[in-house]
């Protein structure tokens, strides 16, 4: 007699595993950030191109290549608000949609102002990821592995640069238009990938506690910690980040603009500069117009193209570094070392340029990949990264909005004014942009504070801003909120069920008010913390809980 078949239970991904495919698919975010960059660096010097669009102009192509950061600047600012109403998850589903429908415009244009509309609303995409990707992946990653995490996320952006070079100079050999619409209709291709994703993708524990769906936040960090929702590891971060979420929540502040301004400036103004320098370091002066970087230097045609591609494949390769330096050196160093040899560099290729000699097309080359590892290696991860790790929960989307605005209102200056000054003072342009890396290198030598393995919820002992640590001492064990029925870790933490559902009704958030202050989201009083699953709190003959506290920087396996 023949056993029946039964279906073999679909297995989880839980622990190590589970993170790094998190991690590996939110970087498809930033891969189309990437891939927008480089795409039209290629295509505006294809002769099929200049004929289709009538030769344009240098106000022309500026406009076709920076307006794309006019669209991504509106919706990084609604990002904070989109990314605390709907959650992370939902707001990766929404920017891979819009990044889509404006690859397909994009590609199928029939002008220059229907272009000029798909890079718009591709902009309104790639705005919401390059804002909610990097608060993502910092609200999952435990503090000993974050910043190698964030800088592996970047990799993916530099991966996706060098995918979209690569992609323009095969197609280069096609000899009709497709040789720029394929370059074009692969971002569609990739968007669609990423918004069917992210569907799959847990969603970020620190919202769902934050919102009250303690349960699906138990959940998520039990996954992340091995799949076991009795680990004390697990449940004594969910407490730590639960008894921040209260404590912030009895100050009486609310989660506003003004309320962050005033009480976090220094925090708000050190991540807004530091996005605003990784653009005036210069490197979209590389990155959007590197064939015509090396047209000015000589090199000619498909030619200029394959240097550009050369020099995306050492970019990639210089973002490898710091996954292994950024949790070792620091912030700091890699910041000051970058800022450094970018410097020196983009003065180099400056100075070869102002030669004109018949070396110039090589030197220039060398100075240009000197530059771009430089700036993979620091200025590139860095500040995406230092941005969320550096604001509170109750405003970090609010935070990381602002400055990742900064950079796109910075990326479009450098994008639009690139072409005409390139025009103008030719090769002046490298040292003005070298003189900002010195500017860098000062802000962060005396303003910027070391954050390396430091806990997000004890960011305000770096800052100075620990008030009341007397009641609220920086380990698991603190109490702020203590009442008699609780003996351990283990009491609050609620016992989650297998499915949380937390994508269930997102959309509907969207258009609902923001409640945190008030309505139907009110704080939690004292004497509500109490037992949910009593029935799995055991004590022993003396009344002390069977475990003992574990030290809240033991994070993850």
């Amino acid at each position: 007699m023949v056993a029946p078949a039964y279906p073999k239970p679909r297995r989880r991904l839980v622990g190590q595993s589970l993170l790094y495919s998190i991690s590996i698919f939110a970087s498809l975010g930033v891969f189309l950030f990437g891939y927008d960059q480089g795409v039209m660096s290629g295509i505006i010097t294809g002769p099929h191109f200049i004929r289709y669009f009538n030769t344009p102009g240098p106000i022309e192509v500026g406009t076709m290549v920076s307006v794309l950061e006019i669209g991504a600047f509106v919706t990084s600012i609604a990002a904070g608000r989109v990314g605390d109403i709907i959650g992370r998850r939902g707001t990766l589903f929404i920017g891979g949609i819009v990044f889509t429908i404006g690859g397909a415009i994009q590609t199928f244009t029939i002008g220059f102002w229907t272009i000029v509309l798909g890079r718009i609303i591709s902009g309104f995409g790639v705005g919401l990821l390059s804002t909610i990707v990097p608060i993502y992946q910092s609200e999952i990653s435990p503090p000993n592995h974050r910043g190698a995490l964030a800088c592996a996320e970047f990799t993916g952006n530099v991966f996706g640069y060098a995918f979209s070079v690569w992609t323009d100079y095969f197609c280069s050999f096609i000899d009709s238009n497709l040789a720029w619409r394929i370059p074009l209709f692969l971002q569609c291709v990739i968007g669609a990938i990423l918004a069917a994703g992210s569907l799959m993708m847990p969603e970020s524990p620190r919202w769902l506690i934050d919102t009250d769906k303690d349960e699906e936040g138990m959940r998520v960090i039990a996954d992340l910690h091995g799949g076991d929702i009795d680990d004390p590891v697990a449940k004594a971060e969910f407490n730590e980040i639960k008894e921040k979420v209260l404590f912030e929540r009895q100050t009486g502040e609310g989660r506003s603009y003004a309320m962050m301004w005033r009480k976090y400036k220094r925090r708000v103004l050190l991540a807004m500069s530091s996005q605003a320098f990784a653009q005036l370091n210069g490197i979209n002066v590389i990155s959007y117009y590197a064939p015509r970087v090396f047209e000015q230097a000589g090199w000619r045609g498909r030619q200029a193209i394959l240097m550009t591609g050369v020099n995306a494949i050492i970019y990639v390769l210089s973002t490898l570094p710091p996954w292994y330096l950024v949790d070792r050196w620091g912030r700091r160093p890699i910041l000051l070392s970058g800022a450094s040899v970018m410097g020196i560099a983009l003065c180099a290729t400056g100075f070869w340029m102002s030669l004109d000699v018949p070396w110039t097309p090589n030197a220039v080359v060398v100075s240009v990949i000197i530059y771009n590892a430089a700036f993979g290696y620091s200025w590139g991860p860095i500040p995406w990264l230092y941005p969320p790790e550096i604001m509170p929960l109750t405003v970090r989307a609010k935070g990381v909005s602002l400055s990742t605005c900064t950079n796109w209102a910075f990326n479009y200056i450098v994008g639009a004014g690139t072409p005409w000054l390139q025009d103008v003072i030719h090769w002046r342009l490298y040292f003005m942009h070298a003189f900002f890396c010195i500017c860098s290198f000062v802000l962060v030598y005396f303003l910027y504070p070391e954050t390396k393995g430091i806990p997000l919820e004890e960011m305000d002992v770096v800052f100075g801003e620990e008030k009341g640590d007397e009641e609220v001492p920086l380990t698991s064990e603190r109490s702020t909120f203590p009442h008699s029925s609780r003996s351990g870790p283990d009491v609050y933490p609620p016992k989650p069920t297998l499915s949380s559902g937390s994508s269930k009704g997102w959309l509907s958030r969207l258009f609902q008010p923001e409640t945190r202050d008030g309505g139907s989201y009110r704080p939690i009083a004292n004497e509500e913390l109490t037992p949910l699953h009593h029935e799995d709190h055991h004590e022993d003959a003396d009344g002390d809980a069977e475990y003992e506290v574990l030290e809240h920087d033991s994070h993850h396996p």
